[in-house]
């Protein structure tokens, strides 16, 4: 195997330089510095080593640094750099990327979830668990609204953590259902990542949406089940309310009309992506008008609002963009040392059965989300692993999806792979989001315990999509085939 025999010994100068690379990003990102800087910062001193310390073959100490060297150095670096911020700032397909935050962030001030909790505790209300049904039945619909995890993970906090406590719910659960469903956004769309896979993978967005939505769902069963089931095995740990209203009527109308306008904003979005009436990045512009519309209609949308919701989406926006340009000067100076074309043999060469070498990409990847956020590793690791899945020739059936079926299945499994990096420490950002909104009672300890079996269902909602790709491919091929 690739992989013993570089253990073994058999390094080049260029495979130290590559190992190097990522050592001190990691190293970097470690000592708190942000990730764009960090990009940077290690681009640079491995450009330096590369054109002033090595030789062309990278195999014996160069001759001195001389003016002229410099200079040529820096031109190719300044050309260089206006490729790759603009090949960023054009790129059609980002234009949908601050839409959506925007949509999510606006839906997250319109008052729509606070009323669907006030609604669904009193629907539920007589169910063993049913408080933890409706706050994960929030993060579902909040996920195929939104997209804004961290939005997601501290709304859902500040509304059904302290309700749990009252209800003595027990602390670790209450914790991660709060923190598992708040993630789901990042999955189901319409999502970011997905915007920025579809770019990084030159596949089709409405092909990542249609693709995502059947193993969204599936992940968000996943986690009703659960919480059902424990409901029945450990009723001690999710106790009932001592003051039940019955549920009448009214209730199931109010439950009802809470969630007809987020219900609509989804069937805005996603449905006229499905029927054709819209482009994803036109989808965005109407997703952003109707979370607008509902602020508006619910009262909560003022001049402050307005301001604080364009702040945050242009920070938001920024930081990726950022990560983005600075991403590309990354992978330019690690195809300096050949690093793309290691890295593809390393995989390649790691197992003979194409399905293992893309369970063996699902592996790295999530040890990688142990250690990285998922900008990073979607930015850097999956244009270098591209390559490996379209020289794999994985037979997936797509019937008629635009581009290639085989590479929209590795983007779901990539992106279901991706839910857990949220959730495993040290890194896990949503469990920071929450520990943020968390009353003085629930400790870092009581959320790390309380993730663990939602990743656990997660890495059964991965070996689902792995076993079976038509739940990627069925529902593109449906809206796109011919």
């Amino acid at each position: 195997m690739q992989i013993l025999s570089l253990l073994g010994g058999v390094m080049d100068m260029n495979h130290w330089m590559v190992l190097l690379m990522f050592l001190g990003f990691i190293y970097l990102l470690f000592r708190g510095i942000p990730v764009a800087f960090a990009l940077v910062g290690i681009s640079l001193i491995f450009i330096v080593i590369g054109e002033f310390v090595l030789d062309p073959n990278r195999k014996m100490i160069g001759e001195f640094i001389d003016y002229k060297s410099v200079k040529l150095t820096y031109t190719k670096l300044a050309a260089n750099a206006g490729r790759f911020f603009g090949s960023t700032i054009k790129n059609p397909v980002l234009v949908a990327l601050p839409m959506f935050i925007f949509m999510g962030l606006m839906l997250d001030q319109s008052g729509v979830a606070q009323r669907m909790m006030r609604s669904m505790q009193v629907l539920f209300g007589a169910l063993r668990g049913g408080l933890a049904l409706s706050v994960m039945l929030i993060g579902i619909i909040l996920a195929a609204s939104t997209g804004v995890i961290g939005a997601s993970v501290v709304l859902l906090g500040v509304m059904g953590i302290p309700a749990m406590m009252a209800q003595n719910y027990h602390k670790p659960i209450a914790a991660g259902t709060v923190a598992a469903s708040g993630t789901l956004g990042i999955l189901i769309p319409p999502s970011i990542m997905l915007v920025i896979m579809s770019d990084q993978l030159a596949i089709s967005l409405g092909d990542l949406f249609m693709g995502a939505l059947f193993p969204g769902l599936l992940l968000g069963g996943l986690y009703i089940s659960f919480i059902v089931l424990l409901g029945l095995v450990k009723p001690d740990w999710m106790p009932l309310p001592q003051n039940r209203e019955p549920v009448t009527m009214k209730v199931v109308m109010d439950v009802f009309w809470s969630v007809v306008p987020p219900f609509g904003l989804i069937l805005l979005v996603l449905g006229s992506i499905f029927f054709g009436l819209a482009t994803p990045t036109e989808a965005s512009g109407l997703g952003a008008a109707g979370a607008t519309l509902l602020a508006l209609a619910n009262r909560n949308l003022n001049l402050t609002v307005f301001k604080d919701v364009m702040r945050q989406t242009l920070n938001t926006s920024g930081y990726i963009v950022g990560i983005f340009i600075t991403a590309a000067f990354f992978a330019y100076v690690l195809r300096r040392y050949n690093g793309d074309s290691i890295i593809e043999n390393i995989v390649l060469g790691s197992f003979d059965n194409p399905y293992m070498v893309v369970a063996f990409i699902l592996f790295i990847i999530f040890l990688l989300g142990f250690l990285l956020d998922w900008i990073e590793i979607t930015l850097i690791i999956m244009p270098l692993m591209l390559p490996v899945v379209l020289s794999l020739n994985i037979p997936v059936e797509g019937y008629g999806v635009v581009g290639d079926p085989s590479v929209v299945w590795f983007a779901i499994l990539v992106a279901v792979t991706l839910q857990t990096s949220f959730l495993t420490p040290p890194v896990g950002f949503a469990l920071f989001y929450l520990k943020g909104v968390c009353p003085p009672g629930v400790t870092l300890g009581h959320i790390y315990r309380g993730v663990v079996p939602f990743v656990i269902l997660q890495l059964v909602g991965l070996g689902i999509v792995f076993a079976t790709p038509e739940l990627t491919t069925w529902l593109p091929a449906l809206a796109y085939g011919n």
